[in-house]
Parts: C-alpha cells; structure tokens; sequence
C-alpha cells in the first residue's frame, strides 16, 4: 500500500489506513532517515490506538510503554544501541511477543532479532511537509 502525506494534518487519516491494512500485524518495523517522520507518524498511530498521554521519542530510554483503548503499546527506538546483544539484555522478546503493539524505530540495528510476521512502514521524504509512506505486510 501507498500513502501520500502532503502535512501533518493528514497524519491521523494515515494512521487509520495502516492500521486498518496491517492483516492482523502488531509488530511495526519502520524505516526512513533521521528527520523523516517516523516518531510522528507513530504518535498519530498511537492516538488512533486511543493513547490519551503525550506520546514522545524513546531515544534515551530505547523504550516507551503507553496504553491504547484495547492494547498496550510499546514504541522503541534502536538508533543508539551498539549491537544487538542490547536489545537481547533489555529483554525484547517480552516485548515482541507480549501480543501488544509495537513500533520499533530503526529495526535495521537489529536485523537477527526481528518476528516473522510484521509490517514495514517505509517513510520517504518528498520535500518539507510532504512524505511517500510504504506499507507491506510481512
């Protein structure tokens, strides 16, 4: 599935289509580079999950814990950590496969430790407001 992004506004619309398309998915794999848009398209993603608390950037804490209406949510950020080992230390398989949702934010640093089914969400910058975002289920 294709998505076009043209400003924030049209985020929650978004995040709708993907969660409706995502086959069942509760692991998201996101891609794109620094700057992209990835935290705030999950942040739309967790407001249609029905997180009422400000969702923000887990970059220090490698993970952020929010509660949905159904769910809980967990959103991670892998851009710091070194190697894989750890994200094995943190425990992630508690994580991956607690039946919750979760967006996990530079996936790439952990290639070995990814599920089998999950859907990729590929964001690509078209200019300064606008984005091309990719989804495939996995």
């Amino acid at each position: 599935m294709q998505l076009s992004v043209n400003s924030t506004s049209q985020l929650p619309q978004a995040a709708e289509a993907i969660l409706a398309n995502s086959a069942g998915n509760k692991i998201f794999l996101f891609y794109g580079e620094m700057g992209a848009g990835k935290t705030t398209l999950i942040k739309a993603l967790c407001e249609e999950l029905g997180v009422t608390e400000q969702a923000t950037s887990p970059t220090f804490s490698i993970v952020n814990e929010y509660t949905g209406r159904d769910s809980r949510i967990f959103h991670f950020d892998f851009y710091r950590l070194k190697n894989q080992t750890e994200a094995l230390d943190m425990g992630y398989e508690e994580y991956f496969y607690s039946d919750a949702y979760c967006f996990i934010e530079w996936p790439e640093k952990i290639p070995d430790l990814l599920p089998n089914r999950y859907t990729n969400i590929r964001i690509r910058v078209l200019d300064s407001t606008s984005r091309s975002i990719s989804m495939e289920n996995i």
